[in-house]
């Protein structure tokens, strides 16, 4: 080998390789130890510096390509291509473009519809909701998205809050139609989804998208020149009363549908959407995301727990939609054979409890749980990059300068934030729980509710931190850990979330005091182990001389509110305890709970399989703790 090596000598690595080599080990191993999501947190802020560049660009050129822009040109590039897939049927980007088409047509000869017009849509998830938004949106309609679950005097308020031309009107929301029919504004044109009408006045659309052409109406009909021009009311609960038509620009369109990109998701993905299309969550980030990536979106009429699994594999889903309690669902079915025998790669949503993430992960496999954090009317978003369990996101200095943000101490009795002797509102420490305030700039706007300038005005705070400055309140309280993770800690004030939903507890009590025997409702949430969000409990006041009427509460409830807005506990109690500043005291109730064996007032519980409200006995406390009692 010494012959060998004389003949042909290696050749000596200079003196300084050595030294490099063992420079970029070791700074490997202290980004490793002192910044383990360098690269992770640089790959999130270049997706959104490439985002915030393109609106900038739209905004300097006074052309914006919207995401129906980008839908009209798939249709043309991708025709064949599915792009949604609802009970087993294909509707291919060109087979929905040209009835959307078809719809915009109907509209435009029949409807008495101008650009700028808003159009309320009463409609369940199904493709016609789709045809009908995108044809609405080619006549430059704004779009008002009703919850189907709304009823009565709460429709009522939000279909006149918007103040549309028209309501549209699926064909299984009929009976919804029916009782508000009478008391809708004369001036609205109702429209349902049908070929005949047995109502009165009321026209039909099916017939005539069938005769209609599929002739794209003229693209200046669309055409957007203002990032902040509104293009859909999204109806919120808010902090408190009915609901609020929240005003979405095409900024927060553009950006709401940038979210599935963000978190990696491709054009050959296939996204399952179980979530209601009213919400921003499947029509903004779900449908508007797979138009961003060109995919295709499974499309489900409600969502099923039995049926989950076997339809993502029936159609080879890898991305899908969840709020807390729907990942919670699918943890309690019954164990299968094959459970991890799927292709979901990617679940986004928000509201998962550490528990539910973690037996999700290890009963579904390996799945990526893109955690975020957003409200339908905010200015801000996080976005957990991550992966790490429990948090809505992260944050760092470079991301404040994109979305100014701070937690601020809240004070829980007075409800306000905590301001100090010279009047400015003070951060929290990290690990504190704070209140999420989000400032309020040309980059980052707030754009309110629809003709209600109150409501808009309540959600901002001025001089938070100096003079002139503004921020939007979000109602969320937040902590941040010494690692720049936030986490979701609580709602302040008069919401709390159950079954995915913000309810109001000042609609809840509205509807409860108008009934002749009560005096006054204090509504409120209650936590129950196990599950996501707080239950609704109303504490009764009952007026003189009267007792408590209970087949004629449930009646009213499951009339006027929505299912999962109805109370699930009664406690009947003689004098309604009050704040110093005369407001009903919560506090001692929410600790209190729904406990028959340390409480000593009446309790009433919400039994679904007797549809009536019943006695709250140990016995019945018992099972709800152990599961045995459905919710």
């Amino acid at each position: 080998m010494s012959g060998w090596d004389d003949l042909f000598p290696l050749p000596m690595l200079p003196s300084w390789v050595p030294g490099a080599a063992a420079g970029i080990v070791s700074l490997h191993l202290i980004q490793k130890l002192l910044f383990p999501y360098f690269w992770a947190d640089l790959r999130y802020l270049l997706k959104v510096l490439m985002c915030g560049l393109r609106l900038e660009m739209y905004r300097m050129q006074g052309r914006i390509v919207t995401v129906l822009d980008r839908f009209v040109k798939l249709a043309e590039k991708q025709p064949h291509k599915p792009f949604l897939i609802y009970e087993g049927k294909v509707h291919t980007y060109r087979d929905v473009d040209r009835r959307s088409n078809r719809i915009a047509q109907v509209f435009l000869h029949h409807g008495a519809l101008k650009r700028g017009d808003t159009v309320a849509l009463l409609m369940g998830n199904e493709p016609d909701f789709i045809h009908v938004w995108f044809g609405l949106a080619k006549l430059g309609c704004v779009v008002a998205f009703l919850n189907f679950n709304v009823r009565s005097r709460s429709l009522l308020h939000c279909v006149s809050s918007c103040e549309p031309k028209i309501l549209v009107v699926g064909a299984d929301l009929l009976g919804t139609l029916e009782e508000i029919l009478p008391n809708l504004q004369k001036d609205i044109s109702v429209w349902i989804m049908t070929k005949d009408s047995t109502f009165p006045s009321v026209h039909t659309l099916l017939d005539k998208i069938e005769a209609a052409s599929e002739d794209p109406v003229p693209v200046n009909q669309r055409s957007a020149d203002n990032l902040k021009s509104s293009v859909l009311y999204i109806f919120t609960s808010g902090t408190t009363g009915l609901p609020k038509a929240a005003v979405i620009s095409h900024m927060q369109v553009l950006k709401g549908a940038a979210g599935l990109w963000a978190f990696g998701a491709t054009a050959e993905d296939i996204i399952y959407v179980t979530l209601p299309l009213y919400h921003s969550a499947a029509s903004l980030l779900g449908i508007g995301g797979c138009i961003e990536l060109g995919a295709t979106c499974v499309l489900k009429k409600k969502f099923s727990a039995s049926q989950f699994w076997s339809d993502c594999k029936k159609y080879n889903v890898t991305v899908i939609q969840y709020i807390g309690e729907l990942c919670r669902y699918l943890c309690s079915q019954p164990v299968k054979e094959g459970e991890k025998n799927h292709k979901v790669r990617l679940a986004v949503g928000n509201g998962v409890r550490n528990d539910v993430w973690r037996e999700f992960l290890d009963r579904f496999g390996t799945v990526k749980i893109c955690e975020f954090y957003g409200a339908t009317e905010g200015n801000i978003c996080f976005m957990n990059h991550t992966g790490k369990i429990g948090s809505v996101g992260r944050t760092n200095f470079f991301y404040k300068l994109f979305f100014p943000f701070d937690l601020i101490k809240y004070d829980f009795q007075k409800d306000e934030p905590i301001r100090n002797k010279h009047g400015w509102c003070e951060k929290v420490k990290k690990g504190e729980a704070g209140l999420l305030v989000s400032k309020v700039n040309a980059k980052n706007p707030f754009f309110g509710y629809a003709g209600n300038k109150k409501h808009t005005e309540k959600k901002l705070l001025c001089e938070v931190f100096k003079k002139g400055d503004l921020y939007f309140n979000t109602g969320d309280l937040m902590v941040q850990d010494h690692e720049n993770f936030l986490y979701f800690w609580d709602r302040i004030g008069d919401t709390f979330r159950w079954k995915g939903e913000n309810v109001a507890t000042t609609e809840v009590s509205d509807v409860i005091v108008m009934l002749d025997f009560i005096q006054e409702a204090n509504v409120y949430g209650v936590s129950v182990p196990d599950h996501e969000g707080k239950a609704g409990m109303a504490s009764l006041i009952l007026k003189q001389n009267t007792s408590l009427d209970l087949e004629q509460m449930y009646k009213q409830v499951v009339t006027y509110l929505p299912s999962y807005a109805c109370p699930l506990f009664l406690r009947v109690q003689e004098k309604m305890e009050r704040t110093g500043t005369f407001k009903q005291q919560k506090f001692r109730l929410v600790d209190e709970g729904f406990n028959p064996s340390t409480i000593t007032d009446p309790l009433y519980f919400l039994d679904n399989s007797k549809k009536a409200y019943v006695l709250l006995t140990k016995e019945v406390h018992e099972m709800i703790l152990s599961g045995k009692m459905k919710l």
